[in-house]
């Protein structure tokens, strides 16, 4: 039986490690969400991030930061706060953005290479994400807020092609 490389193996891992991270976000809320997110990140970094690589996930916690909380002060997102308690959004969604991170050098690294193909993926995926994470967390979203997280998404992806696109391989 063949055995698959040990950099495919990095890449499943890295995919999985984020799919779960989603999971306990969407469905655990904050408190299991930071927990499993901290050790996904702490693993990335020890065993599979590049030198440097802390940035990108610190800079795509600020950028969810502004993107998310934005469109959460404009009225996108409805957490079912009845005593209004809540900053103006969960830790939990803010915890996606660096998750996300995660991927862009790895798993993702490969669809850099594509500039349309990384904004159509990023056009349709990053809606699709909010949609299924906001169904699973009870979360209503307003009419406009899908296409506007697909423009955000479209231009996020672009621009990370634009600026990776010729720097990353899948060989490692």
């Amino acid at each position: 039986m063949a055995t698959l490389p040990d950099s495919a193996v990095k890449l499943l891992a890295n995919l999985a490690a984020f799919q779960a991270g989603w999971f306990a976000c969407v469905l655990g809320g904050t408190r299991i969400g930071l927990l499993i997110v901290a050790v996904i990140v702490t693993l990335h970094l020890a065993w599979l991030a590049r030198p440097g690589e802390w940035r990108w996930l610190a800079g795509f916690a600020m950028l969810g930061l502004a993107i998310d909380g934005g469109l959460a002060l404009a009225g996108g997102f409805d957490f079912a706060d009845p005593l209004g308690m809540r900053p103006i959004m969960p830790i939990w969604l803010w915890l996606l953005w660096p998750l996300f991170a995660t991927l862009v050098h790895h798993s993702l690294a490969w669809l850099w290479q594509y500039p349309w193909l990384a904004m159509l993926g990023g056009a349709t995926s990053g809606p699709l994400s909010y949609y299924a994470g906001a169904r699973l967390a009870g979360v209503k979203l307003a009419p406009w807020l899908l296409p506007a997280e697909a423009l955000a998404w479209a231009l996020i992806c672009l621009i990370l092609s634009c600026r990776l696109g010729k720097r990353f391989t899948l060989a490692r």
